[in-house]
């Protein structure tokens, strides 16, 4: 399992489209702003695009079309910031999961394209992002390919769900709200699954629970980032439509996701599926308590 280094670089997937320069645009702001190394890594496969269907279409061996990927990616980078950051440029063989969790595992975030394909073939991608993140061990940033910047990326808004998933999403948005000196938009949503022993009693109230959920998690990072403003917004809407009607009016929306070989979350893969704006997903290691506990779970429930 890979730990998520906090100090290291940010690391940017190339792919040589006009498009995936907004991607290295906004990865190199966030290396910039930290103060980071930034390393762009161009993954490719051994065999070619050729199409018998265009005979007269010879494309480039896949390593040289890497290669040029990542050069016009660097004079890019160079010519909208100087030197201002350090650049590393990588070209590896591989798939795209291997390539980028590898040069990933000592990153502070991995930044990565959004697909351009709608419908169940995106809930397909946001899964191999979903599982990209759980590999790296780093939170993964998936950038629309339209993003530009603007004034509302000031606004950092995260999901948190009062349980130890939202650790390190909440330490994430803190963390970035922080470098960009903006504000903080912490959304807590759902109903909860029991209902309280008395309707009348507000102390049994959901809206009262959720607040306390609230106050509970966010009291060391406020403690920690005094600076940062937070707004509280609790909602009884499923957890991705709150999350994705944020994504309207922030610049980053900043969801926890389970980590581990095989990562389901219904949530954090619907929410990102559908945002209009950039959305980090940051995994969340089990401890060792956590894993106890989840493996007394599993026994009880398979010996009944």
């Amino acid at each position: 399992m890979s730990d998520w280094n906090r100090t290291g670089p940010v690391v940017v997937e190339v792919d040589g489209s006009a498009e995936n320069l907004r991607v290295v645009d906004y990865a190199s702001a966030e290396a910039l702003r930290t103060g980071a190394e930034l390393v762009l890594v161009a993954p490719y496969s051994a065999h070619g695009s050729y199409s018998p269907m265009m005979p007269g279409y010879a494309p480039k061996p896949p390593a040289e079309a890497a290669d040029a990927a990542v050069r016009a990616a660097v004079a890019h980078v160079r010519h909208r910031d100087g030197y201002a950051t350090e650049l590393v440029a990588l070209t590896e063989e591989g798939s795209r999961l291997r390539v980028l969790a590898t040069a990933a595992r000592k990153a502070r975030m991995l930044v990565v394209g959004r697909s351009r394909s709608r419908g169940p073939q995106r809930l397909v991608h946001t899964q191999a992002n979903l599982t990209l993140a759980a590999r790296a061990g780093c939170p993964v940033v998936v950038v629309p390919l339209s993003w530009k910047p603007s004034l509302v990326d000031r606004k950092v808004a995260v999901g948190i769900d009062g349980t130890a998933l939202s650790t390190e999403a909440l330490e994430f948005a803190f963390g970035v709200a922080a470098a960009r000196e903006g504000d903080l938009i912490v959304v807590h949503a759902g109903l909860p699954a029991e209902r309280p022993f008395a309707d009348e009693d507000p102390d049994c109230s959901w809206i009262s629970r959720a607040d306390y959920i609230l106050s509970e998690n966010l009291a060391p990072w406020t403690r920690r980032f005094p600076d940062v403003k937070v707004t509280r917004f609790l909602s009884s809407r499923p957890p991705a439509a709150a999350l994705v009607h944020e994504s309207g009016d922030v610049g980053l929306i900043v969801v926890g996701a389970h980590s581990g070989p095989l990562p389901i979350d219904p949530v954090a893969r619907r929410s990102t599926a559908a945002m209009t704006c950039p959305v980090a997903i940051v995994p969340h290691h089990l401890t060792d308590a956590e894993g106890k506990r989840l493996d007394a779970s599993r026994t009880s429930v398979g010996s009944h």
